[in-house]
């Protein structure tokens, strides 16, 4: 496979600036405007080079068991819920040289994989909520939007 191009390779750059300056532990280029199929994650937010993960093109080879967790978001500053979402996952995709790269994760790095592909598909943790919990938060969105405060 072909490394990606300069352009992919200055978008890849970018999002692992972007991240880290919020600082939060993955995104995923729709995030910040770029309809591509790719995410860095980082649980070391940059302290230990060699954990981050960059995957292009990513999908989903198992996901079992089930964890529960809070969440948080860059796309939804200041929002946090707990979200169930499978315990272990593996994933596939290629890496920012173009390689095919396989990713076994747990707990919260599969969390932190499984949150970046959500934004892939156009999905955020506030859509995998249900009940009162979900309708608190959208009803805070709106009124915050209503307050020009969004």
């Amino acid at each position: 496979m072909a490394a990606p191009s300069p352009e992919i390779s200055a978008l890849i750059d970018d999002m692992i600036e972007t991240v880290y300056a919020a600082p939060g532990v993955g995104i995923a280029a729709p995030q910040i405007g770029v309809a591509h199929r790719i995410f860095v994650v980082d649980l070391s937010v940059g302290k230990v080079p060699s954990e981050r993960i960059v995957l292009m093109n990513p999908e989903f080879v198992r996901r079992e068991g089930m964890q529960l967790a809070e969440e948080g978001c860059l796309s939804v500053p200041g929002f946090h819920a707990t979200v169930p979402r499978p315990a272990s996952v593996t994933v596939r995709g290629l890496d920012r040289e173009g390689r095919e790269r396989i990713v076994d994760a747990e707990g919260f790095l599969a969390r932190a994989i499984q949150h970046e592909m959500d934004h892939l598909d156009g999905i955020l943790f506030v859509d995998r909520l249900r009940g009162v919990q979900r309708r608190l938060i959208l009803r805070r969105i709106e009124s915050l939007r209503r307050h020009g405060q969004w």
